[in-house]
This record gives C-alpha cells, structure tokens and sequence, in this order.
C-alpha cells in the first residue's frame, strides 16, 4: 500500500480519532437495566460493546459526532461490531441525516441478501449518490471497488493487520477529484500504524488476487442444484428440528449469554464530552505535520504570491480579492479545492484568506470569522456614524454566518435591499450610491488589517 501511494496511485488520507467519556462503562444505579444481567463494578471496554452490553445512547452519541463533522454528501463505509449493531447505526445515520431520500444509508451485510447487493452496486456506480453510508459488519472488508468513498468510519476494534489493511485500502482508491480520505477512527485502530507489518507488502484481493481490485461488480453466478431433488433451492422433505431439552429453543441458546441492554440515567447522554484530534499520515503510516501533508497537495499554491503581505493587501480590497480567485481558479483551485483545503485543516468557520495564509505559515493558525470581527470591530467602526455602523454589523453578521462570498462587490445590492427592503431606502439611510460603495470598501481593509495570533 506504501508504494502505491507514493507512486500516485491510491490516496493518502488523515486519521480523526474520536474521544468520549463513554468509550467505557461501569455500571451506576442511575442507569436501568432494561434487559440481561449487569455486571456490578465491571468495566466495559470497547470489544464488550454491542456484543455483551449495548448502550443506545453510547452510539447515537459516536453517529452524531460523525455526522456533524463529515460532509455528508460524501460516500462512506462505517464499520460495526455485528449486523445488529450495523442494522441499529444505520437507523441512526438515517435519523441525524439532512438528505430527504429513504434510503441515504443502508445496511449491507450478509444477511441482507440480494436487496444488500442491489444497494452494493449502487454505491459502487461513482454516477449515483444513493446510497451514500453503508453499513456493515464483516461483508465489506474486502472485494469493493468503490472509488469515491471519501469517510472511512471505524465503529469496532480491528484486531487483524490483515483485515486492517483491507478495510484502508477501501478508502484508498483514485477517483477525479479525490485527493485524500479521512478515517474517523472511534477504537483506537491508529495504533496498527506503529505495527512493522503495517509497512509490509501490500496484500492481494482475495478474489481476484490483484493488488488493486478488479472484480467484477456484477451478479453472482447461480447456486448449485440440489443433487436430490435438482431444485434450487431444495425442496426435499426434511424431519422438523427437535428443539433443545434445556432451553426449548429451536437453535441451542445454551452457551449464548444474553446481550445486557442498559438505558442512561434521563440527561446523561447530554452529559457526554467528546474530543476529536486530527492527524495526518504519510504512505508508511507514520504521523506527519499538516503543512508537509498540505504542500503535498497545495504546493503549488506558494508560486501565485511573493508574499503574506501581498496575499492580505489583495485580499482586502473586494475587487483585487474577485480577480486573485479568478486567478485561483485558472490554476486549479477554484471554490471546490479551497473548500477542500478548508476542510483538511477544520477551517471551515474561518476566512479563506486564513486558509491561505496557513499554506505560507503553519505557525499562523486559522482564526474564525467572529473572532477576525471581534478583533477588528472596535477599529472599523471607530470612524463610522450609527447608521453606517447599524449597516456594516449587518454585512459582518452575513459574512460571520456565512463566509467571505458575502463580502464581493455583487452582493452589496442584494444585503442593501435584505437590509433596507429597496436601494432608494438604502440611499436615503446611507448616502449616494459612490459613498455607499466606498464605505463596503474601505472597511474590509481594516478587517483584514488586524493580525492575531
């Protein structure tokens, strides 16, 4: 797999290694047992869950982290312990969703059959966008080739090196577009990267035996006929199954000991903290820093300005600001690779001209839009009346919500007529047209003027 990265053709990626207060358990008498017998004093750690004990909330907790952080347009595997647990994360995928489309995340397992399939080689088309999220146990570990996942989501330990590697490399796969893919790691699965074998040989599709997949993605081929009746499926008569003496089940539930269902004392899910740390990987599996990642894909960005200085004088002025993004664009970085570039270093509520800064100097760490307005609020209206000032806190609550696009020179009309229903009413609150347009100027200079640290 190393190789392969470092040759261009799989992806690199970055890991978020998600943290909670509940990635283990002890049982508390504010809790209630609602099925199985608890432990008293024992601790639950990660493999025990959705195996012997299971906690609702405990995972709607982990979805719904995964869910605000990831674009949610964008395709994913998430990993579970069992098909029942699959079956439970897809429920609540579906419930945290924005997408209107019943079946935005599905279960493929093996027991899902052919309607699992059906859904397999839908998210397998790179045309379609439904389903987005699978959900799976063990199926989808190896013998997918679906190129545009971008999320690989790990809801179970991952004991195998083997099975470790052939879930990444579902990630790994060139798509247009695609620069890299992240991993949300919630059981500590990073650690395989410090392992020796993770740098060793890369490991064959265990169908087809090419390093890079290529099986087929269509039908499986017919079942064989029963040699009795020669009839798929058998129709021979069998004896009906006596059912266990012991436990009167159809199936011996002897030695399966029952699943202990426990509910969160009413308020203690809200109780629940969380951390998300987020680091970058070279193709050996060695953690490396976000600007040696970020030069790797954004390199080229260094050769379009001289300087910081430059980039910020260019960037204050609305009309300077349209022709450098234009200039941006022509070179390869238009609005989806800086949205990309935003996203990797978890800018998304901070200025683009930060993101970019941050190319030029990793020391410089992007700040949010309220906090760049905070910062430059009392100097930019320090020569302002009121109603100019009622005005700009206006245009800084638009840009502050929803990002610089609401700064451009085309967009003073419509947050005029937002503001003051029609321009004539704008002109009579604020002065002509020139003096309007002079005041949107001349104060994103000093917006971005502040420097913070």
């Amino acid at each position: 797999m190393k190789e392969g990265i470092n040759d261009g053709f799989l992806t690199p990626f970055k890991v978020k290694r998600i943290k909670t207060t509940i990635d283990d358990y002890v049982y508390t008498s504010d809790d209630q047992i609602i099925e199985g017998e608890i432990e008293e004093g024992k601790l639950y750690t990660e493999p025990d869950f959705n195996r012997i004990i299971e906690i609702k909330e405990r995972e709607a907790k982990r979805v719904q982290l995964y869910m605000d952080d990831a674009n949610q347009k964008e395709k994913a595997i998430i990993f579970c312990a069992t098909q029942d647990h699959a079956a439970a994360v897809r429920d609540l995928v579906n419930q945290y969703k924005k997408s209107t489309d019943p079946n935005y995340c599905v279960r493929v397992t093996a027991n899902d059959g052919e309607i699992g399939e059906q859904f397999l080689r839908a998210f397998q088309d790179n045309e379609k966008t439904i389903p987005t999220i699978l959900t799976t146990s063990q199926k989808l570990s190896t013998g997918v080739d679906a190129r545009n996942i971008r999320n690989i989501v790990l809801m179970r330990p991952v004991n195998s090196m083997i099975e470790f590697k052939q879930i990444v490399g579902r990630g790994t796969r060139l798509f247009d577009g695609k620069d890299f893919f992240t991993i949300y790691d919630f059981v500590d699965a990073y650690h395989h990267f410090s392992d020796p074998e993770w740098d060793g040989d890369a490991l064959p599709c265990e169908v087809c035996g090419q390093l890079v997949c290529e099986c087929q993605t269509g039908p499986k081929p017919p079942p064989k006929l029963c040699k009795v009746c020669e009839q798929t499926p058998c129709i021979c008569e069998k004896p009906p199954k006596e059912p266990c003496p012991i436990c009167g089940e159809l199936k011996c539930a002897c030695n399966k000991r029952q699943k202990v269902k426990v509910k969160l004392k009413d308020g203690k899910e809200r109780e629940i903290q969380s951390m998300i740390s987020t680091s970058f990987w070279s193709a050996d599996g060695k953690p490396i820093s976000a600007e040696e990642f970020l030069n790797n894909l954004f390199g080229e960005l260094l050769n379009l300005f001289r300087s910081e200085d430059e980039l910020r004088t260019l960037w204050s002025n609305p009309l300077t600001r349209r022709t450098l993004l234009e200039k941006l664009d022509a070179a390869g970085f238009g609005k989806d690779e800086l949205t990309t570039l935003q996203k990797l270093i978890n800018a998304e509520k901070s200025d683009l001209f930060d993101v970019l800064e941050y190319v030029f100097n990793s020391d410089i760490k992007p700040m949010t839009r309220e906090a760049r307005v905070a910062a430059a609020q009392a100097t930019i209206f320090a020569l302002l009346d009121n109603k100019q000032k009622e005005f700009i806190e206006f245009v800084l609550s638009k840009y502050i919500e929803t990002g610089v696009e609401e700064l451009d020179q085309e967009k003073l009309s419509i947050l005029l007529e937002n503001k003051y229903q029609s321009l004539p009413d704008a002109i009579e609150v604020l002065g002509d047209v020139p003096t309007i347009r002079k005041l949107f100027i001349e104060f994103q200079q000093h917006l971005y003027k502040q420097k913070v640290a």
